[in-house]
């Protein structure tokens, strides 16, 4: 079954990061997205490695060149909407700004992903992910006591606050125009969506249950029941058991008798009870960990590298992860029971499919030729 965005037809404006990951996310839910990036005149048959420009075919076009100008306002014409993730004013000084491209279709949806976002103080300025969440308040709560905050990979910035939360604003946008009949700018920013990711944090802090000390607090490792250890073998599990029947288990599991110890929530006792718990996870390997708790309520996990998780158990039964062009690789996301998506296609070099790609969008192989002899065009 074709997926729940079939018939929905997106122009991306390639870039890097968590724009093309909210495409890809789009794609593999069945939109039919042109992705137009820069390229060279022959590029190979071989996948490309960007695993994020998967799903969708790739023309070659020089926006800076006024007929490629030309040619993206007529393709968007008949595109449902626009994504692009360059700095502020660029589009427009191409000519493929929102006011053009809305003229041109009053029906569309321009989205944009950027950092700072299109309006602030810092809008002009450069930055990548980490300096996003530093200013949104995400990553000085990521980390331990007394020590540097923690970058969680672009996990928060570029991905979670950054891509994910502009294809969530695509479709949002896309379900108004269907009742409205008129389009909108989606102004999705890094700074925004990572400051949204911390809404449970702010309830806390307003409500006294959380304090700024990083590493203090209960799911920023203050508390020995939400916290990762090490085990014999020098590998790591992860335990979480915050709820009073899971700490129980914890417990038992651990060889601890709950009558001797402080209480669970006894937040001056949480550095003592670290390193009893340390002393425990330090007598077993983690695998061995993983059995003896396996079956129990306690909420210990073992911690498994990016290869390792691609052939856990739970992951292979769910087929979290797939293989395309003998590529193993997260499977689209999330889950459908009538319309599930699919990776369409492997990634393709830029440009691997221009002529062919802009054919199915209506535009006739004799104005792509002219076009690539102008230079407007470039790929095969």
């Amino acid at each position: 079954m074709p997926g729940p965005l079939t018939g929905v037809r997106i122009i991306e404006l390639a870039g890097i990061g968590p724009a093309p990951y909210a495409c890809m996310l789009l794609a593999d839910l069945g939109a039919d997205v042109l992705r137009l990036e820069r390229a060279g005149d022959a590029p190979s048959d071989a996948p490309h490695w960007d695993l994020l420009a998967r799903s969708r075919p790739s023309v070659g076009i020089d926006l800076k060149h006024p007929d490629a100008v030309a040619l993206v306002l007529d393709l968007v014409a008949d595109a449902d909407a626009l994504v692009e993730g360059m700095r502020p004013g660029v589009t427009e000084r191409l000519g493929v700004g929102p006011d053009a491209c809305l003229a041109r279709n009053p029906r569309l949806v321009y989205g944009r992903m950027t950092g700072w976002g299109q309006v602030g103080p810092l809008a002009g300025e450069v930055g990548h992910d980490i300096d996003y969440i530093a200013v949104s308040g995400a990553l000085g709560a990521i980390g331990r006591t007394g020590e540097r905050p923690v970058p969680p990979l672009n996990l928060v910035g570029d991905f979670g606050g950054g891509g994910m939360l502009l294809a969530f604003g695509v479709v949002a946008a896309l379900l108004e125009a269907r009742s409205s009949g008129t389009g909108q700018v989606v102004d999705a920013a890094m700074t925004d969506g990572s400051a949204s990711l911390m809404t449970m944090a702010h309830a806390f802090l307003a409500t006294g249950l959380w304090t700024e000390a990083r590493g203090e607090n209960l799911l920023d490792t203050g508390a020995h029941f939400y916290e990762v250890y090490e085990t014999a073998d020098g590998r790591h599990v992860a335990v979480g058991a915050i709820e009073p029947r899971f700490y129980a288990a914890l417990l038992s599991g651990l060889g601890l008798e709950a009558a001797t110890l402080p209480a669970q929530m006894d937040r001056e006792a949480w550095p003592e009870m670290k390193g009893r718990f340390a002393a425990c996870f330090l007598t077993r390997t983690r695998d061995e960990w993983v059995a003896h708790f396996a079956g129990t309520e306690a909420c210990v996990a073992p911690v498994l590298s990016p290869l390792e998780a691609r052939d856990h158990p739970h992951n292979a039964a769910r087929e979290t992860f797939v293989e395309v062009a003998g590529v193993r690789q997260p499977a689209p996301v999330p889950r459908f029971s009538r319309t599930p998506g699919a990776i369409a296609s492997p990634p393709e070099q830029p440009g691997a499919s221009t002529t062919a790609a802009l054919g199915r969008w209506g535009v006739d192989d004799a104005r792509v030729e002219k076009l690539k002899g102008s230079g407007a065009l470039s790929g095969r």
